[in-house]
C-alpha cells in the first residue's frame, strides 16, 4: 500500500529541511501535546525553544503546516482524521509512543531518522561482533567513512587525536577570552506568543525566563553556525575545558540546542569546519575537537543509547542514592559559598545552559563525591537544560560523570578536587573555601570531598590503574578518618 499522499508528523526535534527533503509534497502535521509539557518539571526557556521552534516552522510553511493542540499527541492524530508518515522518534519513551499509534493506524510507516551522519542500522552493523565500543575506534572510523579531515585515506596532520593541544588554562589576569560575540537571536512575535502561552498554562517549570538566547529556526542556526565558524572557531580549541566566570560563552559555539533539534545536520557542520581549516588556515588542533565532539562523541552518545536500552538507566556502580537536594532541584544557589558550584547553578537558573566543564567537573563532580542517585541526576539534567534530551543524558551521566556503568563508557571516573578547579576555572581566587585544604570551615568541598569518596570506596577502584596513583596518596594521608567524618557531616558548600 502506497502511503505516498498522507502527511508528515514532524516531533519538536525535527525542524530542519533536511527533514522534509523527498517529502515537498506532503502536508506537515506539528502537535503541541499538553501531556508532554506536563510531563516534567522543564526549565522555563527550553519549553519556551520547544513551541517557539514548533511555530517558527509552521510560519515558515504556511498553508502546508497543520498545527494541532491537544492533550497528548494520539488524541491530536484521531482529531486529524487521517494516518501520519513519522521519522524515527529520539527517545525510548517517543519510541514506544509511536508504537502504540502504530498499532492503532494513527501511523502508518516510520521512516530512518536523518538527524545524525550514521544511521541506527549502519550503527548495528559496525557494533555486530564488538564486546567493547571504544569512542576513539567509533571516531575514527566515522572520519573515514564520510571522509572528514582526511588526506589521501590518513588523518590530516598526521594524527587522530589533538585533544593533548586542547586543555590550557584560562589566560592569566583576564575575566574574558575578548571573543567576537555569538550570534543572538532577537525575539519576534512568535516568541512573544510563546511566552503569552507559558504563562498563562502554568506549568511546572524550573528556571527563570528571560530573552530567547538559543537559535530555533533553520535561518538562524545557519547564521549562528557560520559565525561560529568565521569569527570564534580560532580560539575553541585551545580553551574549551576552561571556565572564566564572568564569560559564559567563552568560545563555545552555542549550537547544541539547534542540533538537537534538527536545525542543522551534523555532517553540514564538520563539512564547513573542515572547508574553513582548509581555505583559511583555522587550526587544525581546534577544528579537530570541534569535529569531534559534533561527529565523534555526539552521534557515539546517539547510538549507545539505542544500543544499551532503557535499562542503562539502573546502573548504579557505587551504590549512590543520595536525593538530589532541594537547592539543586529548584535552582536555588543563592546560599552556595563554593564559587565554582554556585555560578553552575546559576547559570542553569538563568539560561539552562552552562558549558561540559561545568557540567561534568563542577556539576557532576559534586553529585559523584556527594553520592546522588545517578538516575535522578540524569532526569535534572535532561529537563533543567534547554539542551537536554532522553538520549544526550545516559552515556554522558551514568557512564562518564558519575561513572556508574562500572566503566563501559570511560576508563575512570571523572573525580578531582580542588587543584584541578583552581588550574583550569578563575573561580578559586574569589572563593570563600581554600582549594589547597582538606580540613577545617574552609576546606574545599571539592577537596575534602575528592578524598572522602575515595576513601569510601577504594575497594571499588583499587583496582583500576589509571586511579592508582591516587589510592597510594590516600593511603599515605594519616587524617583521612577525620576528613570523612567532616565530609559525611558536611551541609555547607
Amino acid at each position: 500500500m502506497s502511503h505516498n499522499d498522507l502527511p508528515l508528523l514532524l516531533f519538536g526535534d525535527q525542524l530542519g529541511p533536511h527533514f522534509r527533503t523527498g517529502h515537498e509534497h506532503r502536508q506537515v502535521v506539528l502537535v503541541e501535546s499538553m501531556a508532554a509539557l506536563r510531563r516534567k518539571p522543564y526549565h522555563r526557556q527550553k519549553l519556551h525553544l520547544v513551541l517557539s521552534g514548533l511555530r517558527h516552522l509552521a510560519a515558515e510553511l504556511g498553508d502546508r503546516a497543520v498545527v494541532l493542540t491537544s492533550g497528548t499527541y494520539r488524541q491530536a492524530l484521531r482529531d486529524l482524521g487521517r494516518p501520519v508518515v513519522v521519522f524515527e522518534p529520539s527517545s525510548h519513551a517517543a519510541q514506544a509512543l509511536v508504537d502504540r499509534m502504530q498499532a492503532e493506524g494513527l501511523v502508518a510507516e516510520v521512516l530512518p531518522s536523518p538527524a545524525f551522519a550514521l544511521s541506527r542500522a549502519e550503527f548495528a552493523r559496525w557494533a555486530r561482533g564488538r564486546e567493547r565500543f571504544l569512542m576513539e575506534d567509533f571516531y575514527r572510523d566515522q572520519r573515514r567513512r564520510f571522509d572528514v579531515l582526511m588526506d589521501a585515506g590518513e588523518p590530516v596532520g598526521g594524527r587522530w587525536n589533538f585533544d593533548a593541544d586542547n586543555r590550557e588554562a584560562p589566560p592569566s589576569g583576564t575575566t574574558r577570552l575578548g571573543m567576537p560575540e555569538p550570534w543572538w537571536p532577537e525575539e519576534d512575535a512568535i516568541d512573544a506568543s510563546v511566552r503569552r502561552d507559558l504563562d498563562a498554562w502554568s506549568l511546572p517549570t524550573v528556571g527563570r525566563d528571560g530573552p530567547r538566547l538559543f537559535v530555533i529556526t533553520r535561518q538562524e542556526a545557519v547564521q549562528a553556525l557560520r559565525r561560529f565558524i568565521d569569527e570564534r572557531l580560532r580560539s575553541f580549541g585551545p580553551y574549551e575545558d576552561a571556565v572564566l566566570a564572568r564569560d559564559w560563552t567563552m568560545a563555545h559555539s552555542l549550537l547544541s540546542v539547534p542540533l538537537n533539534h534538527g536545525l542543522l545536520q551534523p555532517l553540514e557542520v564538520v563539512r564547513a569546519a573542515e572547508q574553513a581549516h582548509r581555505e583559511t588556515g583555522l587550526p587544525l588542533a581546534g577544528v579537530e575537537g570541534f569535529v569531534r565532539q559534533v561527529l565523534g562523541w555526539r552521534e557515539y552518545v546517539w547510538h549507545l543509547y539505542w544500543h544499551y536500552g532503557p535499562d542503562y538507566l539502573e546502573h548504579n556502580r557505587f551504590g549512590a542514592s543520595m536525593p538530589l537536594p532541594d537547592w539543586w532541584m529548584e535552582l536555588r544557589p543563592g546560599h552556595i559559598r563554593a564559587a565554582c558550584l554556585r555560578t553552575a547553578l546559576e547559570g542553569v537558573r538563568e539560561r539552562g545552559w552552562v558549558h561540559h566543564i561545568q557540567r561534568l567537573m563542577v556539576l557532576g563532580n559534586h553529585a559523584l563525591q556527594r553520592g546522588y542517585d545517578p538516575k535522578a541526576l540524569n532526569d535534572w539534567f535532561a529537563t533543567a537544560f534547554v539542551d537536554g534530551t532522553p538520549w544526550v543524558m545516559p552515556v554522558n551521566v551514568i557512564g562518564m560523570s558519575q561513572h556508574a556503568d562500572g566503566g563501559r563508557i570511560a576508563t575512570k571516573p571523572y573525580l578531582s578536587g580542588g587543584a584541578y578547579l583552581n588550574r583550569m576555572t578563575d573561580h578559586c581566587r574569589g572563593c570563600w573555601f581554600n582549594p589547597k585544604l582538606r580540613r577545617g570551615d574552609r576546606a574545599c568541598p571539592f577537596t575534602a570531598g575528592y578524598w572522602a569518596w575515595l576513601d569510601r570506596h577504594e575497594q571499588l577502584v583499587a583496582g583500576n590503574h589509571r586511579m592508582a596513583r591516587a589510592v597510594q596518596s590516600l593511603r599515605r594521608l594519616d587524617d583521612i578518618a577525620a576528613v570523612a567524618e567532616q565530609e559525611a557531616e558536611r551541609d555547607v558548600f
